[in-house]
């Protein structure tokens, strides 16, 4: 990504709008939770699915900005990667982004995420086998604390994200965020059906493990902690993981302060499962 930028009046920004007929509650991703008892929600429940959509205004790096990663146009594109950990460190959300060894400073993502209102508290870089691993330390301007709404958690991977797709197109065929905002759309595509993998692991008398696997798209962290919290199941902390087109989830989750039942397992499974499905056409929309 570009190391410094001509101007300093140009502007970095995503804005992020969810278009639902319901609005996600604005309380804390952690320890959140509302809606029935869950045992008795109606799995295929046919409430209209949430949607996300981004619409974004970076500005080109001007001529004079300089490109920190160097590599041969023949080197195999390595697999973006964008972690956003909330366990590591209790005062802070841990931002992770590696994409081989071609990112740079990041100093146009660090300035797009304080135009989110967020504060880069620290900053590192760790070289080793895999690549560059690029690490943020974030918290909101206006408390000091970790972020904790799922919404800005979203703004943030989608925001990340777009640099990459803006500073290195050449990630756009890895990321399945490319085929509506990249220069090319990736050539593989994944199964919903097939790439969803759902599990719920018991982690201590406390609380569950949350483990989603799936094809990414916009706004998944959003409706997933919305699905969750539907059926009244906390979640507490987790990490979300964007790995090329897939997104990998870890939930810590709880029900009233108790690890989840078997039952209860089962209707978190068939919930995210019913609504991460395939999208079918009825023959009554012709």
């Amino acid at each position: 990504m570009a190391a410094a930028m001509a101007s300093s009046g140009c502007t970095l920004g995503v804005y992020t709008k969810l278009v639902a007929s319901r609005t996600v509650s604005r309380t804390s991703f952690f320890r959140c939770s509302f809606g029935s008892d869950p045992v008795k929600h109606i799995c295929t429940s046919t409430k209209p699915r949430l949607s996300y959509s981004l619409s974004t205004m970076i500005p080109k790096a001007s001529a004079t900005a300089i490109e920190d990663g160097s590599y041969q146009e023949t080197d195999a594109v390595p697999t973006p990667k964008v972690i956003i950990d909330q366990d590591s460190d209790p005062n802070a959300t841990v931002v992770e982004v590696t994409f081989g060894d071609r990112l740079g400073a990041l100093l146009d993502t660090m300035n797009a995420l304080k135009n989110l209102g967020l504060n880069v508290v620290k900053a590192n870089v760790c070289l080793d086998s895999s690549g560059k691993h690029n690490t943020f330390s974030i918290t909101k301007a206006s408390t000091g604390r970790k972020v904790d709404d799922p919404e800005l958690l979203e703004a943030i991977r989608l925001t990340i994200i777009s640099n990459l797709l803006e500073y290195h197109p050449e990630s756009s065929a890895q990321l399945a965020m490319g085929e509506a905002f990249g220069v090319e759309a990736p050539t593989q595509k994944l199964d919903v059906d097939i790439a969803t993998r759902i599990h719920v692991y018991d982690d201590s008398p406390e609380r569950s493990l949350l483990s989603v696997e799936t094809a990414d798209r916009p706004g998944l962290l959003v409706d997933l902690v919305k699905i969750v919290t539907d059926i009244n199941v906390q979640v507490e902390s987790g990490e979300f993981d964007t790995e090329g087109l897939l997104a990998k989830a870890k939930f810590h989750v709880s029900y009233k302060g108790k690890a989840l039942i078997k039952p209860l397992q089962q209707v978190v499974t068939n919930s995210l499962r019913y609504f991460l499905r395939r999208p079918t056409t009825e023959e009554s929309s012709f």
